[in-house]
């Protein structure tokens, strides 16, 4: 005899993205937000060879280890373009929607001003996490330009990771 599962057509399913170049507590504080709030997370990582040379999977893995029930997205054939511009924007925007394939997103999650516009996109609330960096006050460039001095900030196995690839010479 076979039970069959209810579904659940109340589940919550929260969005974030970015290059996690590196993935810092920054990130993860949008992360944990996210855990606290919806039924499940979707992360994407973007492939960001202009600002890394720590491998997409890498990055990606970081998410994977600290965060082992989210669902995690490489993105490997990221638009190359950046800015505010329409045409940007509305790129970036059906590159998400194809990689998402149709899952409803309750709550975008970011700590950017693309947030607004993405939320639109995705049918979802907008959701900002410490937009002003008050509580976490750290960057992804302050990292590669001071990995040590920024350490405190990073995850042991970040940091690792970040001295193997030879991380602090990369610019931007």
């Amino acid at each position: 005899m076979y039970t069959i599962r209810a579904l659940n057509f109340d589940m919550k399913t929260g969005l974030t993205i970015g290059k996690y170049a590196p993935l810092h507590k920054g990130h993860q504080h949008i992360i944990e937000k996210a855990l606290e709030e919806m039924d499940e997370l979707i992360v994407i990582v973007y492939d960001a060879p202009k600002y890394t040379n720590i491998p997409l999977e890498v990055r990606a893995g970081w998410i994977r280890k600290l965060y082992p029930g989210i669902r995690v997205i490489e993105a490997k054939d990221v638009p190359n373009d950046v800015g505010y511009t329409e045409e940007i924007q509305q790129k970036h925007e059906k590159y998400i929607l194809k990689l998402i394939e149709g899952v409803k997103i309750s709550a975008f999650y970011s700590s950017e001003a693309y947030g607004e516009r993405m939320s639109k996109a995705l049918g979802a609330i907008n959701r900002l996490v410490d937009i002003d960096r008050k509580n976490i006050s750290i960057s992804g460039t302050a990292i590669r330009h001071d990995p040590y001095g920024c350490r405190d900030f990073i995850e042991p196995i970040v940091f690792l990771d970040l001295i193997r690839y030879d991380y602090h010479k990369i610019g931007g």
